[in-house]
């Protein structure tokens, strides 16, 4: 903690992404109530109490960490800036939060969720939450495929990183719309280790072995940025959990035989062809249909509203999902049936044990349910696609993947 007291910052950031993320939340109420968790010397929570909500706002900022240190920089930075009114600077565990449920329209953590674990982070936070309230945080992931061995004997016995596809399906899994993700430039590491580099170059000879140890680590933590910092990266998410308004709260439960009639015409209005109503009725006779893996959504009046699928593909011959055609009716579009459909549709997926789904289709509606790029696991289309909307989602983490080229069911054409 002596390294680190007195710099700018903790954690790879800065003002310009602090700004960015905080415009992707969207709106917030005039006296927005902001938690930022792992607040170090306040760099972030400073510029949330000043600039959060827009002009005209009185942001309410907690900020939460465990040094005295960094929460003594805070208070004393928040008075020099007219700022101490709209900062409270809380001595407390991020894992054993004294607030109540409902309590923040944003919380925020910049470089802080490892400390509880990244998917541990999305859970408890996530009720501390106030309806239509965002949660921001980053995580070190990994940006290549395969990293290096020199780079796993540094990052594997502190800190397992993933990849963000997987970070996506925890977020997914744990019940979040994607509202954005962002990877931090390199100037935001920049940033950090440059003041924290002169700091360990400078300090005086450890007086035991514990301060040794701790030099050493910041030290060999530098090195192996300026070495591998191509194969790993901080990247931010934008989130807010799913509620009855992202759904419309339609009610949903898996297509019957008696529901072909209406799921073909569902999708030849939707379409404006019956290409894809075709498809669905070929894939019914086919050996990649599963049973309990097309859902539909309801009207009010018990109509079909919404329709998804999910049938058997292979990635170099190891099992996996894809999920094709979606639809909805066209005058329920936006009405948050498709979503409904394709969330319950996921996790039944789930539930029976499925490890991933693949998908081609729009980035923008696909991401918030947590898909990313399928070339983040080195999985491809057979045909040629833009790489950002051939994507794959993660259902079970613990499985292991393949890598490789998609082949579809033979309805598909491909």
């Amino acid at each position: 903690m002596e390294l680190h007291r007195g710099l700018p910052r903790q954690s790879p950031g800065s003002d310009a992404t602090t700004r960015h993320l905080l415009s992707l939340c969207g709106p917030l109420p005039e006296r927005p109530r902001v938690l930022d968790l792992g607040c170090g010397p306040g760099a972030s929570a400073l510029l949330l109490a000043a600039e959060a909500g827009g002009p005209g706002a009185v942001p309410e900022v907690t900020a939460v960490d465990l040094y005295d240190g960094f929460l003594d920089e805070l208070r004393a930075s928040a008075a020099a800036r007219g700022l101490a009114g709209r900062v409270h600077a809380v001595k407390a565990d991020m894992g054993e939060l004294p607030c109540a449920d409902g309590s923040f329209d944003l919380v925020w953590a910049e470089g802080s969720a490892y400390n509880i674990g990244f998917a541990d982070a999305l859970t408890r936070w996530k009720p501390l939450l106030a309806p239509g309230g965002s949660l921001v945080l980053s995580e070190c992931e990994w940006t290549v495929p395969d990293p290096s061995a020199g780079v796993r004997a540094f990052w594997d016995p502190h800190y397992a990183l993933r990849s963000t596809a997987r970070n996506l399906a925890a977020v997914q899994a744990a019940g979040y719309r994607v509202l954005a993700v962002y990877r931090q430039p390199d100037s935001d590491w920049a940033g950090y280790y440059g003041p924290l580099a002169e700091r360990a170059a400078g300090a005086p000879e450890p007086a035991g072995p514990q301060a040794a140890a701790a030099l050493a680590f910041v030290r060999e933590e530098i090195g192996v940025r300026e070495r591998h910092g191509h194969e790993y990266g901080y990247t931010a998410y934008v989130l807010r959990p799913v509620t009855a308004g992202d759904t419309g709260s339609w009610a949903t439960r898996p297509e019957t035989g008696a529901d072909a009639a209406a799921v073909h015409a569902l999708h030849s209005a939707a379409f404006g062809t019956p290409v894809e109503a075709d498809l669905v009725d070929a894939l019914r006779e086919d050996g990649s249909w599963l049973p309990g893996l097309a859902y539909v959504a309801e009207g009010p009046d018990g109509s079909v509203a919404a329709h998804a699928l999910l049938t058997r593909c292979r990635v170099e011959g190891v099992p996996a999902l894809a999920l094709a055609p979606v639809a909805t009716e066209p005058a329920l579009q936006r009405s948050g049936a498709g979503s409904a459909v394709v969330r319950a549709l996921l996790a039944a997926a789930a539930e029976r044990g499925e490890a991933l789904v693949l998908v081609l289709g729009d980035p923008s509606y696909y991401g918030r349910f947590g898909f990313a790029p399928a070339s983040h696991f080195g999985i491809r289309a057979p045909f040629d696609v833009p790489d950002e909307t051939m994507m794959a989602l993660v259902l079970d983490d613990s499985a292991p993947l393949a890598r490789g080229t998609i082949a579809y069911p033979a309805p598909f054409g491909v």
